[in-house]
């Protein structure tokens, strides 16, 4: 039986019964001279001409064009064009090979030149067909056509639209203790669909936005899928406080912290857990032993940390055997657009090839990123306050638990001995804590200052506050810091100024009254970053200070009232911004005595609970605050 010609789609094809067969464009040549029937490839038919009278043929072929678009819901399609009278035609592909012949208008042409190239695209991305296509493949079409400079790509995705959610309206795990506002819950299920997608994202969100929440939403939700163990790497200032959000609002995950001389030494221990809490350190040092696990998801904390690619804690986590990764950073760029390869070849290694031919191609200015922007824009989802302030309250309150390095815990037990040695318990009072409670503001605030010193290098509270300053700072956006002790307003005159380059202010009891509002005037009218350090007491009240909206108590006071008394100079009225507030304290110390009792006394204030005994609970809190002892870890 003779096949005859058809148009199938956007080309000629042989149709033999119900079968359809795609000659390429040299053999349509071929037979196009033959008066006879001819056999092609087993295939008997006649010239096409004498089937399709009414197509012309051209002997003029057409280079080949990729068009890459996207619909509201965030689908990326992927369609072969090829360019002709000034017109885009169709091009069919099947089964992942391009037909190499097309009809448009009732001209038929062959494609040239390009047609090679494109094919070598499609294998290597593993697109089998015109229409959707994965993120994971939009990816690799885009890394091939920045590293070979060939623009055979039409993009017109649409940014903003890859970042709903894909095929995904499942609500938040109900095992998660919390109501996420509804810009969490949509990077929540964006996160979990991009894992599901490509295997690796960046959750960008500006500090305040609660990252740490959407990160733990998805941990529940793997867990619900049997997807442990999870590791968790973070900074060392943060790792308690990572433990104390899973354990409030995740309780049934089963989490340790994973640091320090005696942390676990068998891989087999480590995955009876659901969640491993590390640090940085202690990656490079064990990460022989956590390549003995296949981890279902790794999440790098502040992960600016692995921004050089030639540091051991980069080349480390790299190197973690994982199926899906997040970085989770505030900051992904904080110097040069370089920046980003180190994340991106972290949760999606390779994508970007080598570093070198990255900086060849990727300029540190604006057309750099420009051209980096394609990739970043799927990979990473970022809001700015100012995005979602509508979704926010007006104050957003942040308490970060820490736990003390080997040298404070050492010092600040040393001052315990001598405390619990000479206490009379039947005369105690909540100012025999004095001492405790200024060790823990800073080592220097106990023994003086030292201006050649760095502060951040013997305190763990002073760097988790330079941490949050650095990325205030970078939003060009003001600081007040209360703090009692007159120790530590010198340490913050002699050191943020120099690390910062920021101007700041200082209101104390010996600031003269008349003076005071002077002082908080020009703070809230210079534009652009800056920090007032305050004494609560002195002025914890009468002030408006609407030009800052970052409020960091650096040590809690035992009175909550003179806490919430000091957060209203910034969450006030005339205040246009949210307002976030930073509250700082040492786990297993007397600090976290005095959060213990501002808890107390909040939720007794709430409940209209009257008729307490003030002195009975300030015994009981002082009696506690000597029971309790830091843990000694040494930093791996």
């Amino acid at each position: 039986m003779k096949a005859s010609w058809i148009i199938y789609d956007h080309h000629l094809a042989l149709q033999d019964g119900k079968n359809v067969y795609h000659p390429n464009a040299s053999d349509i040549y071929d037979l196009l001279s033959k008066d006879e029937s001819e056999k092609k490839n087993d295939i008997s038919c006649d010239n096409p001409a004498k089937d399709l009278p009414n197509i012309r043929f051209s002997k003029i072929g057409s280079s080949l064009h990729i068009k890459l678009t996207n619909n509201d819901s965030g689908e990326i399609t992927c369609n072969i064009e090829a360019l002709k009278k000034g017109t885009f035609v169709p091009v069919d592909v099947i089964e992942g090979t391009i037909i190499d012949q097309c009809v448009s208008n009732n001209t038929w042409f062959y494609l040239s030149g390009n047609n090679l190239y494109v094919q070598e695209l499609l294998d290597c991305t593993g697109i089998k067909e015109n229409g959707r296509i994965s993120i994971r493949q939009y990816l690799k079409l885009i890394e091939l056509e920045l590293l070979n400079g060939t623009n055979l790509l039409e993009n017109k995705v649409d940014a903003s639209h890859l970042k709903k959610p894909i095929d995904n309206e499942e609500e938040p795990p109900t095992t998660l203790k919390a109501t996420l506002f509804p810009y969490q819950k949509t990077g929540f299920l964006w996160i979990q669909s991009m894992l599901e997608e490509c295997n690796g994202c960046i959750l960008g969100d500006e500090m305040g936005l609660g990252k740490t929440m959407q990160v733990i939403a998805e941990m529940l939700s793997l867990k619900a899928r049997l997807e442990t163990p999870m590791l968790v790497v973070a900074p060392i200032s943060l790792l308690v406080n990572w433990q104390r959000e899973c354990a409030i609002f995740a309780p049934s995950l089963n989490t340790t912290v994973h640091y320090g001389q005696d942390r676990i030494s068998n891989y087999r221990d480590l995955q009876k857990y659901d969640v491993i809490i590390t640090s940085y350190t202690t990656v490079v040092n064990d990460i022989h032993m956590l390549n003995m696990i296949k981890w279902k998801f790794v999440a790098l904390d502040e992960a600016q940390n692995i921004k050089n690619p030639f540091s051991a804690r980069a080349r480390a986590c790299k190197n973690i055997n994982r199926e899906r990764s997040i970085a989770v950073s505030g900051t992904p760029f904080e110097n040069h657009i370089t920046d980003i390869w180190s994340l991106i070849d972290f949760v999606q290694p390779g994508l970007l090839g080598s570093l070198e031919n990255y900086k060849e191609t990727i300029t540190d200015d604006v057309s750099g990123g420009e051209k980096i922007e394609p990739i970043l824009s799927p990979l990473m989802i970022r809001r700015l306050v100012a995005d979602v302030a509508k979704d926010l309250p007006e104050k957003v309150v942040s308490t970060q638990a820490l736990q003390m390095s080997e040298m404070e815990c050492i010092e600040y037990n040393k001052y315990l001995s001598f405390l619990k040695s000479n206490v009379d318990s039947d005369k105690v009072s909540l100012g025999m804590l004095q001492q405790l409670r200024i060790y823990c503001t800073h080592p220097f605030a106990i023994s003086g200052t030292n201006e050649s010193a760095d502060p951040t290098e013997v305190s763990i509270k002073y760097q988790r506050f330079c941490e949050i300053v650095e990325e205030i700072v970078s939003r060009e956006e003001k600081i007040i810091v209360f703090t009692s002790y007159k120790n530590m307003f010198e340490i913050f005159k002699n050191d943020i100024p120099k690390r910062f380059g920021i101007k700041l202010w200082t209101i104390n009891g010996e600031t003269p009254v008349a003076e005071r509002q002077h002082i908080v005037d020009r703070f809230n009218n210079l534009n652009g970053a800056a920090m007032l350090i305050l004494n609560p007491r002195a002025a914890g009240t009468g002030l408006n200070i609407t030009g800052a909206n970052h409020v960091i108590h650096y040590n809690l006071e035992w009175n909550p009232a003179l806490e919430d008394q000091s957060s209203a100079r910034a969450y006030r009225r005339g205040q246009k911004k949210t307002v976030f507030i930073y509250r700082l304290y040492y786990t297993n110390t007397v600090e976290q005595v005095v959060n213990e009792r501002i808890e107390r006394k909040r939720n007794i204030a709430s409940s209209a609970v009257i008729g307490n005994d003030g002195h009975s609970q300030d015994r009981a809190d002082i009696l506690r605050a000597l029971e309790l002892i830091p843990t000694i870890r040494k930093n791996n």
